[in-house]
């Protein structure tokens, strides 16, 4: 097998694994833009946990290639449309942008970050197990296995690119807003049915992708279910959200904005076995966001289930309880229906 110091030497096996963006997850949660395709440089440090200037110095010396793999810097007319549609506010007069490829790309390149190390470990590790598998001969491959292989390509397709640019588009419209919410909606129906179909297949094929999702939600710490409700909340099309992880945040783990407008305070628990969420953490937190902050919608989102009291509480003060459940449906990409 390749040494991951490989990709710090060889261009040509860099570009060979560039496609692989879904490592960037593996290792680490990197927040994208409200286009739901690029990050800014100061994005791109903060994951890679360097400084701003470490990462201009790696630029600079590698722009041509990062430029071939996304890169690029915004300046005058491309500048302003772009502002316009994400939603960004800034005055600089030019804007640097790297595409997941581009910070697949930047992974390869960086010798002192340890995300980046791990990303080219495990990229090392998906390219080795790629080599080493039978060849799978297409025209031998079965018809559901097929069908199943082109669903979960439009299903990234549409809920990583399509449903973000409607997000942007939504979120700077005024005249075509509502004929742009409904469109979005309808193209989320098709992403819920593929999500459907592509679980249907697995389990006939004899997977169980329910089991699966339980056992990854289970090994998260409470900072990455917090982050990986985040990301389910910007796949529902909410914008500005932010995951605070401070101890002193009166029950608000993370807010947001629905793709209407609505905000939005979520209470994330991450508990396992025969817990159940008491009243006393339900009080606190619908006082937080009902009596304090406001918010129009208030998620307590568990994996348990609620106390008859907590469940009471919540009923009364509007709160939306989501439980362990709901929490496994929404993670297998079925919307939740609060945020639409």
């Amino acid at each position: 097998m390749i040494n991951e110091s490989a990709l710090l030497e060889s261009k040509s096996l860099r570009d060979s694994v560039l496609e692989r963006t879904d490592v960037l997850d593996r290792v680490k949660v990197l927040s994208l833009l409200p286009d739901g395709m690029h990050v800014t440089t100061a994005m791109v440090a903060a994951y890679f946990e360097i400084t701003v200037k470490t990462l201009e110095s790696v630029v600079e010396d590698h722009r041509q290639e990062l430029e071939a793999s996304g890169y690029q810097v915004l300046t005058g007319k491309r500048l302003a449309l772009f502002k316009g549609a994400s939603g960004i506010q800034s005055r600089s007069k030019a804007l640097a942008l790297f595409s997941r490829r581009a910070v697949l790309n930047v992974a390869m390149l960086l010798r002192d970050s340890e995300v980046a190390r791990q990303a080219r470990v495990y990229l090392l590790d998906m390219e080795y197990l790629a080599r080493t598998q039978p060849v799978d001969n297409p025209v031998h491959r079965t018809a559901p296995s097929l069908d199943d292989h082109i669903d979960r390509r439009i299903t990234h397709i549409l809920g990583k690119t399509v449903v973000p640019m409607f997000n942007a588009l939504i979120a700077t419209s005024g005249e075509h807003r509502r004929e742009l919410i409904a469109l979005r909606d309808d193209i989320q129906s098709v992403e819920q049915r593929l999500c459907w179909h592509h679980r249907r297949l697995t389990s006939l094929e004899g997977d169980a992708p329910r089991d699966q999702v339980r056992a990854a939600i289970s090994a998260m710490t409470w900072q990455a279910f917090e982050h990986h409700v985040a990301d389910l909340l910007r796949r529902d099309g909410c914008t500005d959200v932010v995951v605070r992880q401070a101890r002193s945040d009166r029950g608000i783990d993370i807010t947001g904005r629905t793709a209407d407008g609505r905000t939005v305070a979520v209470q994330c628990k991450n508990r396992a076995g025969r817990w159940t969420v008491p009243s006393a953490d339900m009080q606190k937190f619908a006082g937080a966001a009902r009596a304090i902050d406001r918010v129009d919608v208030a998620l307590f989102v568990a994996t348990s289930n609620f106390s008859s009291e907590a469940q009471a509480i919540a009923d009364l003060t509007g709160v939306i309880t989501v439980n362990r459940d709901e929490v496994e449906a929404w993670s297998a990409g079925a919307p939740l229906k609060a945020l639409r």
